[in-house]
């Protein structure tokens, strides 16, 4: 089950987040900090799946924005990894060519249900 979604850029700043549990406002900027931090630090060399407390996370960059989906033990990575290209394929269409200002800017467009 996904239990989180977040887009956030370079600089580590949040774009777009979606939680599909109930977390607290105080614990979501901890959580987003933590995630971005461990996600951001990893090199191009490294695997897209980490191990994070009790979830696994699941990550993607493209150009100036990663995309992140916290996801449980029984989830598998690899669909995951295949639905955020899926996403930012039709991200893509919509926006001809999405860049981190499409999704900042058009936040109440990008609907994640």
């Amino acid at each position: 089950m996904i239990k989180f979604f977040l887009m956030v850029n370079k600089q580590g700043q949040t774009r777009l987040s979606r939680y599909y549990e109930h977390v607290e406002i105080n614990k979501r900027t901890m959580l987003e900090a933590e995630v971005i931090k461990n996600c951001l630090s990893r090199s191009k060399d490294e695997c897209s799946f980490v191990e994070y407390k009790d979830f696994k996370l699941v990550y993607r960059q493209y150009a100036a924005l990663f995309i992140v989906v916290g996801i449980d033990q029984t989830e598998n990575e690899m669909a995951v990894y295949e639905l955020i290209h899926n996403f930012v394929e039709v991200l893509d269409k919509y926006f001809s060519r999405v860049s981190e200002l499409d999704v900042s800017f058009s936040a109440s467009e990008v609907h994640l249900l």
